[in-house]
């Protein structure tokens, strides 16, 4: 990649809760919006499609499911590229592949063109500009993460309430030709929320470290380096992402079911189509500020290290919801149920990927998310075809609802047991997260390396003292016994032996 920095995410660099976390926060926000509210905004293009290419429309539906699958599938391959180039540089591709899709489209002469453009190489280059937002967001936050999840997850409700009513004028005005021309260029602004991604770099440290450092790492040179693993497999050994994996794939059935089926469920009522997309419209303005809301309560000092049974009783709120919701029998109860269920959604869109940050951390999270999303890349292909073949066959929402609501009750069951009977706590647990937002693992590194630090100081000073005594003495070297002699071993153990004792080691000639 020649000059290109890559983001590692080495542990050693401290995340700065601010600064330009903020902009990498409003690129997640504006990259957030466009992957989840895109497929949605596209349907409003569905009716000239129809009528273009003479098709149904369960085949123009196959458009927003194919962007959606390649969105949630393609986690996988996300991960091996960001752990091989870099976020920025991935982003920055994936912009250009999210427009290119959109403006290519544009000149389809059948259905199967829209499936290659829109759904498979627009969502592909969303997918490339997700998972990486998230990924750096991660990095840029600790202590303040919940709190930036919750307002990068508010970009989809306000993305969807823009563009929707955006994809309507320019249908009108330009055609579904020209929309789709239009839309591909303002999907280049991935591009530039790729280009916000800057890398973390550690601070600048003193000379006399940069020379020490210099000297290990020359030795370090000469030792055979692992490699890099482009997708670690080993989260699967962790019993809390196991756990997470399963109950989101269970929650993904029913989760996005009600938004789909709610304003037919209005029409089916007997009212009008404006009055039904106006639940759309209250549900969207409620998520808005449930999202942001749920990310400060989950970022409070007795609220964060409990944030995953936060998350069982958001999914427990939004199945509860849904199984109340079948029971409405005119527009006021499902306004209300809008507003229930626009919170509910709000708290689970809010705390899903920071409750999986939390479980695996920042180092393998890149490869976490991606293995997660194709779990549920299989789930969102099933759950909405299933509720509406259960409709086929019933000819009552109210089954819909019920259903829907059962499997995320299911899957918040299966989260909060399995933590509370599986996942043992540490006595040093209270501990793990300090003020500064670094953990236990951390500082032990950090430790680690100041001590390989002091005692390599403490070796140069005792050979210098050893080089100067035979010119002290008329160059004669006096023969010294073996009781004074100090080897690297020696200084080691002395070392550990006062850490252990609680003595604090400050200058190695008092030490010594």
């Amino acid at each position: 990649m020649g000059g290109v920095a890559l983001d590692d995410g080495s542990s050693r660099v401290k995340a700065p809760d601010g600064g330009w976390g903020w902009v990498v926060l409003f690129g997640c926000f504006v990259i957030t919006g466009f992957s989840y509210a895109f497929p949605k905004a596209v349907s409003v293009f569905f009716k000239e499609l129809i009528r273009e290419f003479g098709v149904g429309y369960s085949d123009t539906a196959w458009i927003s499911s194919i962007l959606l699958a390649m969105l949630y599938g393609t986690g996988p391959l996300c991960s091996v590229m960001v752990n091989r180039f870099g976020c920025r540089p991935v982003m920055m591709v994936g912009g250009l592949f999210a427009s290119l899709g959109m403006i290519l489209a544009s000149f389809a002469t059948s259905i199967i063109h829209i499936y290659l453009c829109v759904g498979v190489i627009t969502g592909l280059g969303l997918a490339l500009n997700f998972q990486p937002s998230l990924i750096m967001l991660n990095r840029y936050f600790s202590e303040k993460r919940p709190l930036a999840n919750g307002l990068a997850a508010a970009g989809s409700p306000v993305a969807l309430c823009a563009l929707s009513p955006l994809g309507q004028v320019l249908q009108y005005e330009y055609g579904w030709r020209g929309g789709f021309l239009i839309l591909g260029g303002i999907l280049l602004n991935c591009c530039a929320c790729g280009a916000l991604m800057r890398p973390l770099t550690g601070p600048k440290k003193p000379e006399g470290d940069l020379a020490i450092e210099e000297g290990a790492s020359a030795e370090e040179t000469n030792k055979p380096k692992p490699k890099a693993k482009l997708l670690d497999f080993t989260v699967f050994k962790d019993r809390g992402f196991i756990i997470y994996a399963v109950a989101a794939t269970i929650m993904v059935l029913g989760l996005f079911v009600p938004p789909v089926f709610v304003v037919s469920y209005a029409k089916d009522l007997k009212y009008e189509d404006n009055k039904s997309a106006l639940l759309l419209t209250i549900l969207g303005m409620i998520d808005i500020f449930a999202r942001p809301t749920c990310g400060l309560i989950a970022g409070l000092k007795w609220v964060r290290p409990r944030c995953v049974y936060l998350f069982s009783f958001a999914m427990i709120f939004n199945g509860t919801t849904d199984l109340v919701g079948s029971l409405a029998k005119d527009y006021g109860a499902l306004v209300v149920f809008c507003i229930f269920f626009g919170i509910s959604y709000g708290m689970v869109g809010a705390l899903q990927f920071e409750v999986l940050m939390t479980i695996v951390g920042t180092d393998k999270f890149p490869s976490a998310i991606g293995l997660v999303l194709l779990m549920e890349a299989m789930a969102v292909l099933v759950g909405p075809p299933s509720a509406g073949r259960l409709l086929d066959a019933t000819k009552d929402y109210k089954n819909v609802f019920l259903l829907a609501g059962c499997e995320v009750v299911l899957a918040a069951v299966v989260l909060a047991t399995c933590n509370f009977l599986f996942i043992k706590k540490t006595p040093q647990e209270p501990d793990a997260k300090l003020e500064n937002g670094i953990d236990t693992t951390e500082m032990e590194q950090l430790n680690k390396l100041e001590q390989e630090v002091v005692e390599k100081e403490v070796v140069e000073e005792v050979k210098e003292k050893e080089k100067e005594a035979p010119k002290a003495n008329g160059g004669v070297e006096e023969p010294r016994p073996d009781s004074a002699m100090v080897d690297s071993g020696e200084v080691e153990r002395f070392l550990t032996e006062g850490e252990q004792n609680g003595d604090a080691v400050s200058n190695p000639e008092t030490n010594l």
